[in-house]
């Protein structure tokens, strides 16, 4: 047996997943569909969506916030990280804008999740 938090909604259901001898699932404790939907996932493919910062240049600030367009395999985030150290873009940026394109080979991109001006915009 299993235990897992569901982390698809704020309820944060414990789950209970148990495996039979015909290696059918047994999945108790969720109070909405998305709770079997996720303790299936996590057991067979676990993804997650990374969030971070890359490094800013021409801006007020010197970090630009990015994340995963979509999750990613769990196992993949180490190498997304290591990524991520060296990446250096240049103001102006919009939300959304994307910073890597395929990321680690995942068919995921690293995406802006906010605009940031450069610094001779501020004063325009």
């Amino acid at each position: 047996m299993k235990t897992l938090t569901c982390i698809n909604c704020p309820i944060g259901c414990l789950l209970t997943v148990s495996v039979d001898e015909h290696e059918n699932q047994c999945i108790k404790g969720n109070l909405c569909k998305r709770g079997i939907v996720y303790a299936k996932a996590e057991l067979t493919n676990p993804t997650r969506t990374v969030t971070s910062t890359v490094r800013l240049r021409n801006a007020a600030v010197s970090q630009l916030p990015v994340k995963t367009s979509s999750p990613i395999p769990k196992g993949t985030m180490r190498a997304c990280m290591l990524a991520l150290k060296y990446i250096e873009v240049s103001a102006p940026v919009a939300a959304g804008d994307v910073i890597i394109e395929n990321v680690c080979g995942t068919d995921t991109d690293i995406i802006a999740t906010r605009s940031m001006p450069a610094i001779t915009d501020l004063h325009a």
